[in-house]
């Protein structure tokens, strides 16, 4: 029997099972009967058929072809089975069937034209059937779905096993990452109640440079002259931001600033900076095993850094203890360190690593631990998300010491918002706020000069009240939503 007529046998089959049931149904209840089943229409039946054959033709050739070579033998197998099982699908059709088939095959499905969309910069799998994306930091659902949640989850264990990780009820979550380093993490049920749940940062395939930040309108010309300077005079400079601002991309500039001839170590969970210097050392953390033995933590990893004769390490995010062994290889050597932490501002980020360095098991005294920040971290960069989802510096703050038990923090550079700025217009902008900073002496000492006029203020904007030009949000008066309530 032809794959055709088993396809039809089988809806015919499916037929008669509901025919019973919606006989006897509602009328709700057989305008549901009657819409189609989610990844039961005739053509995913025939891409998860067909793909079924390939796989079994192909995987006793797969092992020695490179990835040319396997791309050729699937394609050329996928043609024998459709004509073979006589597949009924239009000439016009054809072209697309092989795409799909083959992205089934090779690639990751659905998620292949998302992933190539160089405007999306997050794709989220909520489901099998319910794909959404971020586009110009704006949320917006898809029309793509995989076929059913089998090949959903097929697709998730080819990301995380690529990686050497796993995802399974003893391990339902996991941090992985694709050949070109976006950041994927997956939760699988029972933590996930209502199906798998994948998430994907995309990465941009040519590294952002300070150039195209400045185009994006989240750095300024003079703050690349600063950071420039404070990167080079070996300052250590913690970025520090919510979810999704931007912290790896920022962290990822400044590291561009690092002067060639110097040895890096880069410390991730999931590898994903991109640094540009020749001499780089790249390592990443590893989960337990099955038999949960062979984990390697961050903290881990720092510690053997020290060992490998580093002049700068750079650890992706510090999330727990790994903060004590990070600002003790700050405060012994190894100045021009940089980090990211999850935080709503500057204080916040110190108060933060406070928090992470208690967690570290040791009874430390808190004064001896503000010390120890307070010597660590020379800069804090905050990277804050806009309401219309533009990711800007929104300060740029100097540690200077501590003051009794108080750690003191000087604005350097804050985002000012414009009071009434024109549609299309940036709605505000970093600007100096007027103090020299101390930096600037100890970037002397180490022969780095930088020019004062970046730490001028500007004059502020007076206000100007034209039509069509506020950005702000009207709420609703109790009356209005009272009247709402009684039209509901």
């Amino acid at each position: 029997m032809k794959l055709s007529e088993k396809l039809a046998a089988l809806e015919q089959e499916e037929a008669g099972t509901k025919a019973e049931p919606a006989a006897q149904a509602a009328p709700r209840s057989r305008s549901r009967a009657a819409s189609p089943s989610t990844g039961r229409t005739a053509w995913d039946a025939t891409k998860r058929k067909v793909r079924e054959m390939v796989l079994e033709e192909v995987a006793p050739k797969m092992a020695g072809l490179t990835p040319d070579e396997l791309a050729d033998e699937v394609r050329a197998t996928l043609d024998r089975i459709v004509q073979r099982e006589d597949v009924e699908v239009t000439p016009l059709e054809r072209r697309r069937f092989v795409q799909e088939v083959m992205s089934d095959t090779l690639g990751y499905g659905p998620l292949d034209p998302l992933l190539a969309d160089d405007t999306i910069t997050e794709v989220m799998c909520n489901s099998f059937d319910d794909i959404w994306v971020e586009r110009n930091g704006r949320l917006e659902q898809t029309d793509f779905k995989f076929s059913d949640d089998t090949q959903y989850r097929a697709v998730i264990e080819k990301i995380v096993s690529a990686v050497g990780r796993r995802v399974d009820e003893s391990s339902p979550m996991v941090d992985a990452r694709l050949p070109d380093g976006s950041r994927v993490n997956a939760i699988i049920p029972p933590l996930a109640l209502h199906g798998s749940v994948l998430t994907i940062r995309k990465f941009a395939r040519d590294p952002y440079t300070a150039t195209d930040l400045i185009r994006f309108g989240t750095w300024t010309m003079d703050l690349v002259t600063l950071m420039d300077a404070c990167v080079r005079g070996k300052l250590n400079i913690l970025v520090s931001g919510g979810t999704g601002t931007g912290k790896t991309t920022n962290l990822n500039v400044l590291s561009s600033f690092i002067p060639d001839g110097e040895r890096i170590i880069t410390i991730e969970d999931s590898a994903e900076l991109q640094l540009q210097q020749r001499h780089v050392i790249n390592l990443e953390t590893r989960p337990a095993s099955a038999e949960g033995t062979g984990e390697v933590s961050i903290r881990d990893l720092v510690r053997n850094a020290l060992r490998m004769r580093p002049d700068r390490i750079i650890v992706g995010e510090v999330r727990a203890a790994e903060a004590l062994d990070m600002l003790q290889a700050m405060n012994t050597g190894h100045e021009g360190s940089m980090t990211t932490v999850h935080a709503n501002s500057a204080r916040d980020a110190l108060s933060r690593l406070e928090t992470m360095v208690l967690m570290a098991g040791f009874e430390l005294p808190v004064r001896a631990i503000r010390e120890q920040i307070a010597a660590a971290i020379d800069l804090v960069v905050q990277v804050s998300r806009l309401p219309e989802g533009q990711r800007v510096i929104s300060a740029v703050s100097e540690v200077q010491g501590m003051e009794g038990d108080t750690i003191l923090l000087q604005d350097i550079m804050s985002y000012r918002m414009h009071p009434d700025p024109a549609p299309g217009s940036p709605p505000g902008e970093l600007v100096a706020t007027g103090l020299r900073p101390k930096l600037v002496d100890r970037l002397a000492e180490m022969r780095v000069d930088v020019p004062a006029s970046i730490f001028k203020a500007p004059p502020r904007q007076a206000a100007t009240r034209t039509a069509g030009r506020s950005r702000r949000v009207q709420v609703p008066t109790p009356r209005e939503i009272a009247d709402k309530e009684q039209l509901r």
